[in-house]
């Protein structure tokens, strides 16, 4: 009995299998004899131009003076005055401030009288001097009369030379006390900061200013800041894919948002020989003339410089390009067959929404919406009106087609 059941089990399994397999291949059969409908892709398509393209990259960068330095006393002292402020106009030389000077007046008022103090002890060793001269003098003339003992000449040549070394000791004392003089009135010369730097035939503005009248200083404490910005220097930094296309001398645009409708003008002057290892990029310096003085130190610039320049050359959409089989290229549209053909493509310059076609020869249209749904050869349907550029006979699509399909 059980032996029975099982036969039947497995003779209705088999004959399940067997008829499943009839009818997948009899569906199969009558799914071949029937023609597939192929759907139409609706897509936007866009003409080939021939216009000038840039290879423009933009940098962002910040503003330095072309020089600065801050005025600082070299003495410590109390500020009494300062003659300027923020914004105001210096010239080489000018006086900027004045520490409290009392306490070197005093200095320089001591050494010179000590100075005269010197001066006069020298009119009293001359004196001596002369004195000691004329009786070494009349003893070697009584000596050789024999009126006088050698002792005595002896006596009267040793008072001689020790006046000598006495005016010597005077003189050098003088000279002492007139160096004194000369380093008081440096140090008094100290309490009048001014302005100076070289070739100081230009005048420079203040940048900052840190202190205010009354403040004690100490050597060094900085005071204002003064700036040359009649020439400022763009800094901005570049990668390592953009670093081999730099070199001085370039010229490049550069705006900023303070003025954005007036274009400055600027040349790279200094290139790092170095890229920074922590962020990999290279420090360039770019000189700016600024005869109006509109543009100020820190303020932030875009720096646009052009690499290259292509006029009449053929461009496509950036958005028409797409990827087939690891090949770049576009999607050509025929619109008398309403068929694509997909065509690689070598690019040359990029930018911003357009890209140019260095091969092969392009006119025509290509797709620029849908693409990511065709194949070479497939079907499309264009909403709205049809181009106004193609012909009643044949679309320039067409015959570059139909050309590819002769060859």
């Amino acid at each position: 009995m059980n032996r029975k059941l099982i036969v039947v089990i497995i003779l209705f399994i088999f004959g399940g299998l067997l008829g499943w397999q009839i009818y997948q291949r009899i569906y199969a059969r009558e799914k071949r004899s029937v023609p597939q409908r192929i759907e139409a892709v609706a897509v936007e398509i866009s003409e080939v131009e021939k216009t000038t393209i840039r290879d423009v990259e933009v940098f962002v960068g910040t503003l330095l003076p072309k020089s600065q330095f801050i005025a600082a006393p070299k003495i410590a002292g109390r500020l009494a005055r300062i003659f300027v402020n923020i914004g105001d106009r210096v010239k080489h030389g000018q006086m900027i401030a004045l520490l409290d000077d009392h306490e070197y007046v005093q200095q320089v008022e001591q050494a010179q009288a000590e100075l005269e103090v010197a001066k006069a002890n020298v009119e009293e060793v001359r004196s001596a001097l002369n004195l000691a001269s004329r009786e070494f003098d009349r003893a070697r003339a009584l000596r050789a009369k024999e009126v006088i003992s050698l002792a005595e000449m002896d006596v009267a040549e040793s008072r001689y030379h020790s006046q000598q070394a006495r005016q010597k000791v005077a003189l050098a004392q003088v000279a002492q006390k007139e160096a004194l003089v000369k380093a008081a009135q440096v140090r008094f010369s100290y309490t009048r900061i001014e302005a100076s730097w070289p070739n100081g035939d230009e005048s420079r503005v203040v940048g900052e200013r840190f202190v205010d009248e009354g403040a004690m200083l100490r050597a060094n404490d900085p005071i204002v800041s003064v700036l040359d910005i009649r020439s400022l220097t763009a800094v901005f930094h570049v990668i390592e894919r953009d670093y081999g296309r730099l070199k001085n001398g370039q010229v490049a645009v550069v705006s900023t948002d303070a003025f954005p409708n007036k274009a400055f003008t600027g040349t790279i002057a200094r290139v790092a020989p170095l890229l920074k290892e922590t962020a990999r990029q290279a420090r360039v310096e770019m000189d700016i003339p600024n005869p109006e003085l509109l543009l100020k130190p820190g303020m932030f610039v875009r720096i646009q410089i052009e690499f290259a320049k292509r006029e009449n050359a053929t461009v496509v959409p950036l958005r028409s390009l797409t990827k087939r089989n690891h090949q770049e290229g576009v999607f050509l549209a025929d619109l008398q067959t309403k068929r694509v053909q997909f065509v690689p493509v070598t690019l040359g310059i990029v930018s911003g929404d357009w890209a140019e076609v260095v091969a092969p020869s392009l006119f025509g249209y290509v797709v620029i919406v849908g693409q990511q749904l065709l194949d070479d050869g497939s079907a499309i349907t264009l909403p709205g009106k049809r181009p106004a550029a193609l012909s009643s006979e044949e679309s320039t699509g067409s015959r570059l087609l139909r050309s590819r399909e002769n060859r």
